[in-house]
């Protein structure tokens, strides 16, 4: 397929640059083929689900992954900008950097910069041990393990998404806003939007509805936000991002699976991981690994039934996998519906429940 199979107008004012509140208040649409769409909100969600049935939702957090230092070469400072992007190491992690192309091997960055001077004071220094293609290297800090971890929250700021972050700077509220009320598994660089709608409220009327949950970790990278650039969809390659589904989860889905319960993902990130763990036989295994998976049109679906994900770019791996699940002329009557119908787009946006086709 094409890319241009996946593309679609989007107006400017579509882009929300905040949440809803309360979380369960964002708009929801109900798309199943076949039957007419119905405009809902988060909270009926129990309504639309079976006792029986089950959430599969990503506990990763997110971790203040945008810093700002200063490299020093000689005499020459220049000011520089990191997105963390994967861990490597308890010391090492890729980035994107900005100004990419002024750093070189070797190169020395101190983050926490301030007004345009570097903190001294516990610096948080890091050399450039490799350098890739489009401004992403590989970057060695001096501190590893916990004492890293605690000087990145310090020094950095939420990644909010370039679409966002390209209208208005992050601020305090995005530390709770951009954030799952049930995160647990530091490592993300970019939320598990479709958590963002969920509450200990709304989570306690699923309870209820006899609805079961579980949780997997998959740790979202920056490369989520990367443009595919090849107009031959078979040329693209996805970013790797490590995931892991446990066997006590996996177990627990095969028997809800086998009982008539259906598996229903909260996100992308859940239902990649997810198809990732599952064999053709459909049985989903223990798994801990790194996911490539690149999901479009044609794709054969082992594991979910059902998602829940917000309404997303056009052109991006995001839209071709909602169209790979519900179907593409489905997800372009959805999509075109949603921008008639003054739904709000990404990661901040409202909400669907897609069923597979």
């Amino acid at each position: 397929m094409r890319l241009a199979d996946f593309d679609f107008e989007l107006p400017e004012d579509r882009i929300a640059l905040r949440p809803a509140s309360p979380r369960d208040s964002a708009r929801l649409l109900h798309v199943q083929s076949g039957a007419p769409m119905q405009d809902l909100v988060v909270r009926d969600l129990p309504g639309l689900l079976r006792r029986g049935d089950i959430l599969v939702l990503n506990d990763t957090r997110v971790i203040p992954a945008r810093l700002k230092g200063v490299r020093a070469r000689g005499d020459s400072r220049i000011a520089c900008e990191a997105t963390l992007h994967k861990r490597l190491s308890p010391s090492v992690w890729t980035a994107f950097m900005r100004p990419g192309k002024k750093l070189q091997p070797g190169d020395r960055i101190r983050f926490g910069e301030e007004a345009d001077h570097a903190c001294f004071l516990g610096a948080l220094d890091a050399t450039v041990r490799e350098k890739g293609e489009g401004g992403e290297v590989t970057l060695a800090f001096d501190f590893a393990g916990p004492d890293l971890d605690a000087a990145i929250a310090e020094r950095g700021a939420m990644p909010l998404p370039p679409y966002i972050a390209a209208k208005r700077g992050e601020d305090a509220q995005d530390r709770a806003d951009y954030q799952t009320v049930y995160a647990d598994e530091d490592g993300s660089v970019a939320a598990p939007t479709a958590g963002l709608h969920f509450t200990p409220e709304l989570f306690a009327r699923l309870d209820e509805a006899g609805i079961a949950r579980a949780f997997v970790t998959l740790h979202v990278g920056a490369g989520t936000f990367l443009p595919v650039k090849t107009d031959d969809l078979s040329e693209h390659r996805m970013h790797a991002e490590w995931g892991e589904v446990d066997a006590a989860t996996a177990d627990h889905l095969n028997a809800v699976r086998a009982a008539g319960g259906r598996i229903v993902c909260v996100g992308t990130t859940s239902l990649r991981l997810l198809e990732s763990a599952t064999g053709e036989d459909g049985v989903v295994r223990p798994f801990t690994a790194d996911t490539d998976i690149f999901i479009t049109p044609g794709y054969r679906f082992r594991a979910a039934d059902g998602l829940m994900t917000n309404f997303h770019l056009p052109k991006s791996t995001l839209f071709m996998l909602v169209s790979a699940f519900a179907g593409v002329e489905t997800m372009r009557a959805a999509y075109a519906h949603a921008i008639a119908n003054g739904y709000r787009f990404y990661s901040y946006g409202d909400t669907s429940l897609l069923w597979r086709a």
